[in-house]
């Protein structure tokens, strides 16, 4: 199968989606497919490049936006048919985290241009992105999420409806990028202008204490449940991406009774979404009850193209599933066949 993974783009998860990306190429080209890698910021990689990716680490930060605003951009084209590496394949594989390849815009023009590829539509991809109305969403299907408030908000309103600490992050961003939790009323009104520097809308939520739990999504069904356990606070950017930095267990030490009903609450996350394909759908269990009543998981958020690094947490739950990350890899490619 003639397949080309977009890999990179102009998002502050830049990296994180190169070195997914080249894992992917990697993976597929051992399964025998012929497979092109580009970025959509800078055009075909090849070859001494791509030997280069697949040697480097994510690094302990994000890019900064300066750096990004110097990628070069523009070369995804509206004319996408006319473009071989996209219009030539039998499906593009997308490895692309935030921004335009993420919330929406890209599946939409690849849809216009006729173009399979990996993942969820453009509608479920912007819904997902878009935390204020994913919450929404999510609670119109059942599944618990945390109060929040979206910016601006007043002090008063924010102490009074959410009490700290709180969770300030922009409403459309991954990896943690942007993220502040605030413990105190002074640390608040910077968090909200770090927040405002990645997107133009910025959620306080309320912060959840308690275990960190994520479900991977792979076409009808639950990868087994994994629990993060980070170094810092939160499962930020740097233990995400660095080894020794968290420590993750597949499957998480869970009753039955508890596993099937996150299981259930991702799935009905998942659907509510109207997402395809496979996704990872994130929550926090509760100190409070440790997940004994039914106000113990909390989702978070679901993201439409998760991490697929050598540290990224789906690959982990199919690998608990018995699926190795070429298998993974191959499933993702085939469901957009069927």
């Amino acid at each position: 199968m003639k397949i080309t993974v977009l890999m990179g783009g102009a998002s502050a998860e830049r990296n994180v989606s190169l070195a997914s990306g080249i894992r992917i190429v990697l993976a597929l080209r051992s399964r025998g497919h012929d497979v092109t890698a580009f970025d959509p910021s800078k055009g075909l990689i090849d070859q001494r490049e791509q030997e280069r990716l697949a040697t480097s680490a994510v690094g302990t930060e994000p890019p900064s936006i300066e750096a990004l605003a110097r990628t070069t951009g523009g070369a995804f084209l509206p004319a996408l048919e006319r473009m071989p590496e996209i219009s030539g394949v039998d499906v593009v594989f997308l490895a692309l985290h935030g921004g335009q390849g993420e919330d929406g815009t890209l599946q939409a023009l690849l849809d216009m241009a006729h173009v399979k590829y990996t993942g969820s539509g453009h509608l479920a991809s912007a819904l997902a992105m878009d935390k204020d109305l994913s919450k929404k969403l999510f609670r119109t299907a059942g599944v618990q999420t945390a109060d929040w408030l979206m910016a601006p908000a007043s002090v008063e309103e924010i102490e009074r409806a959410l009490k700290y600490p709180v969770v300030v992050k922009p409403s459309k961003q991954g990896s943690t990028v942007g993220l502040t939790v605030v413990k105190q009323r002074e640390q608040l009104e910077p968090a909200i202008t770090e927040a405002w520097r990645y997107d133009d809308e910025v959620m306080i939520e309320q912060f959840i204490p308690g275990r960190e739990l994520t479900v991977g999504i792979l076409g009808d069904r639950a990868l087994p449940v994994g629990e993060i356990k980070p170094v810092h606070e939160i499962y930020d950017y740097e233990c995400k991406y660095t080894t020794g930095m968290a420590l993750e267990e597949f499957p998480a030490k869970l009753s039955p009774d508890q596993t099937s009903r996150i299981k259930q609450q991702a799935l009905a996350a998942f659907r509510a979404l109207k997402l395809r394909g496979y996704a990872r759908i994130d929550f926090r269990l509760s100190e409070s009850d440790d997940g004994e009543g039914e106000s113990g998981f909390y989702c978070l958020e679901a993201n439409t193209l998760p991490g697929m690094t050598e540290l990224s947490l789906i690959p982990q739950g199919a690998a608990a599933a018995g699926m190795s990350f070429p298998e993974l890899c191959e499933e993702i490619v085939q469901s957009v066949q069927r």
